[in-house]
């Protein structure tokens, strides 16, 4: 740690960064390299680029605390958990060629963390608000992410431009309370970790 502080802190002076961030890391981590940054009076990250989404809130437990307490921008991946919470994947009939559950080497990766009887049982119920709520399930599940005052701004990975129009229409309002409060409830035992593959 201390030498990659040292490094990420030669980088940021000579010029060649502006700002530091790192991704995937735990808050002990971070924690850790910032109480060192801060010692030396080096540069402190500035950022965090976890993945968080309704199949995936183990973060908000202690990461996202301390970047809220330590004015870190938290700028979260997959938020729509590779696809699987826009809700055109059926676990029946298996992975649509051509998404992110079928390209190249991230496939498998994918599979493994969502392609479960679990995920897919959470997102029909999650469906059925997006129906209760009259909100789109891409949309709805943007603006769940977005509802956390630790986000800076979500990640939003359309593999087309058409995609695009659901996920910034998700900017236009904020999630009504009632809906968030029964997406939490129902994703509940995502945030404990009990859940994480």
């Amino acid at each position: 740690m201390d030498e990659t502080v040292r490094a990420l802190e030669d980088v940021v002076r000579s010029g060649r960064a502006r700002y530091l961030g790192v991704s995937n890391w735990l808050a002990f981590r971070l924690a850790r390299a910032i109480g060192k940054q801060e010692a030396a009076g080096y540069v402190r990250f500035d950022s965090v680029q976890p993945r968080y989404n309704l199949l995936f809130r183990e973060f908000e437990r202690d990461l996202f605390p301390l970047c809220e307490e330590e004015g870190i921008g938290v700028i979260p991946y997959n938020p729509l958990a590779g696809g699987l919470l826009t809700g055109k994947h059926s676990q029946a009939s298996g992975p649509l060629e051509g998404t992110r559950f079928t390209l190249g080497n991230a496939a498998q990766g994918y599979q493994s963390r969502y392609w479960h009887d679990r995920e897919f049982d959470t997102v029909e119920e999650i469906r059925s608000v997006s129906k209760d709520a009259g909100i789109p399930m891409v949309q709805m599940a943007l603006r769940w992410v977005l509802a956390n005052p630790a986000i800076t701004a979500p990640i939003i990975g359309a593999s087309r431009p058409e995609q695009l129009d659901d996920s910034l229409a998700a900017l236009d309002a904020p999630l009504p309370v009632d809906v968030k409060a029964r997406l939490d409830e129902i994703t509940a035992a995502f945030r404990r970790g009990d859940a994480v593959r």
